[in-house]
């Protein structure tokens, strides 16, 4: 398996759980857990424009890892 590809399964994992937690906060009633989960989206979406970023530098590197 390529860098590339693990960034890509890195960043694929990383959106499930933003989207996951973005989820769970609109369907619970529970105030405090409806805003843990947001805080945790926030934190997933963060580390995903990281993922993306150090994807970018990856790909401008190393272009044989393009996909």
């Amino acid at each position: 398996m390529t860098v590339g590809t693990q960034m890509q399964q890195a960043i694929a994992t990383v959106q499930n759980a933003a989207a996951t937690m973005k989820t769970f906060s609109l369907e619970t009633q529970d105030q405090q857990a409806k805003k843990t989960f947001e805080e945790l989206a926030q934190t997933f979406d963060s580390a995903l424009n990281v993922l993306k970023g150090r994807e970018k530098y990856i790909q401008n590197q190393e272009p044989q890892y393009k996909q």
